[in-house]
């Protein structure tokens, strides 16, 4: 079974949430420390303890530095304004700091990368060449640490997978070192791609752009928590306790459980009461064209006592607006619904057996090793059928007599 992690992410990511999640999880603070020590930043120490946040226990991570009056962090829900002497590193710059970190040659070259894309992104928005960003908040210490703190730590985890839930961004304003933006932030929807992202009620910054880069660069899914057995559990905390809802980053670690052959699937229905009936095979010979794995009519009584059809498509989830497209455009129904689930198919195999009439493939299912059922392909028997001469069933059972043969199960 493979190794799974999990980022909940229903209030948000930074970079002191996930370090702080996993620390929560187990991650010794120590062997964080060692890894991030050699940095060679300066006066500065790491540090992680217990907070409440809406009365759920987390581990907040944040970096001191001795020679300021005051602890200096990276805020989850504000920009870092505490050392703007260390705020204009460059690409290169951060590269050599990475180099005496005590990290694997995997670890630092994720991290290396991590930096790349993040540059890339500052470069896209203000448009100018990678070697003249200047990484501002995200150049600055905290950042770093946090970034190959997350290289090391993810090492720890060792996750053969990581799944990501959609991503709760926040809302209002974000003060950055470029002005005031929008939330999510220019590079944070930048880093995010495709990730799927909602807002919420809380009017913050919840994706910070180092939690953006962390979740797009290791999460290979996002989507509802995966089968799993859980063995560690941890929250970080953001800065904030909010009084609405946790301020905190659940991380879940485990085995993914076994699951059968099936896979997760859309199921999209209507019912249609005024349409030809000559259309409807048009319309399933485009939907099965399109990808659809099932389609079928049922007969319904809808309202007013009229007669109706209901459409049942079964498809692939990224199939569903291209479903949703051919219903709209080939039928007249005015509405739809779908919904997601887990559909579970027995293991499909095919033998081909040699009948007195000619070769018969045989469609064997089966379960965990175990034979379930084995049936001709009903194409092969017809085919055969109308060269012998013979009926269709007739084929079958000479069908099903060499295959039980071939499998040494005839009486």
């Amino acid at each position: 079974m493979n190794r799974v992690l999990y980022f909940d992410c229903f209030s948000g990511i930074s970079g002191d949430m996930a370090l702080g999640a996993l620390l929560d999880a187990g991650l010794p603070l120590a062997e964080l420390a060692r890894a991030l020590g050699s940095l060679t930043l300066g006066d500065c120490h790491v540090h992680a303890k217990k907070v409440l946040r809406t009365g759920v226990s987390a581990t907040k991570f944040s970096v001191h530095q001795h020679n300021h009056d005051h602890a200096s962090t990276h805020a989850h829900d504000a920009p870092d304004t505490s050392h703007q002497s260390h705020s204009h590193r460059s690409l290169p710059d951060i590269f050599r700091l990475i180099d005496r970190a005590a990290l694997s040659v995997s670890a630092r070259d994720r991290a290396k990368a991590m930096f790349q894309r993040l540059a890339e992104a500052e470069a896209s928005i203000h448009q100018m060449p990678v070697d003249e960003v200047h990484l501002h908040e995200v150049g600055a210490l905290d950042s770093i640490i946090d970034i190959v703190g997350i290289a090391f730590a993810m090492e720890w985890a060792a996750a053969d997978r990581v799944v990501c839930s959609p991503l709760n961004v926040g809302g209002g304003m974000v003060t950055s070192a470029h002005g005031l933006f929008p939330v999510p932030a220019p590079a944070t929807v930048t880093l995010l791609g495709a990730a799927p992202i909602y807002g919420g009620a809380v009017q913050q910054e919840l994706v910070t752009p180092t939690g953006a880069l962390i979740v797009s660069t290791y999460a290979s899914a996002f989507g509802p928590i995966p089968a799993m057995s859980i063995e560690r559990v941890g929250y970080g905390a953001g800065d904030h306790d909010d009084p609405t809802m946790p301020n905190v980053l659940r991380v879940l670690i485990g085995q993914e459980t076994e699951r059968s052959p099936g896979e997760r699937v859309t199921v999209v229905e209507c019912e249609i009461d005024d349409m030809n009936p000559q259309i409807f095979g048009h319309v399933m010979d485009e939907l099965y064209a399109s990808g659809a794995l099932e389609v079928f009519f049922v007969p319904v009584q809808m309202k007013k006592n009229r007669p109706g059809t209901l459409l049942t498509v079964v498809a692939l989830p990224g199939q569903r607006a291209r479903m949703i497209d051919i219903i709209f455009r080939e039928t007249t129904t005015i509405g739809l619904r779908h919904v997601d689930v887990d559909r579970e198919c027995l293991e499909r195999t095919f033998v081909t057996v040699d009948t007195p009439v000619g070769a018969v493939r045989i469609k064997i299912a089966s379960r965990k090793g175990q034979i379930m059922n084995a049936v001709p392909e009903f194409e092969d028997c017809a085919t055969l059928a109308g060269a012998a001469g013979l009926s269709v069933k007739e084929v079958q059972a000479l069908a099903v007599q060499a295959y039980r043969t071939a499998a040494g199960t005839c009486p």
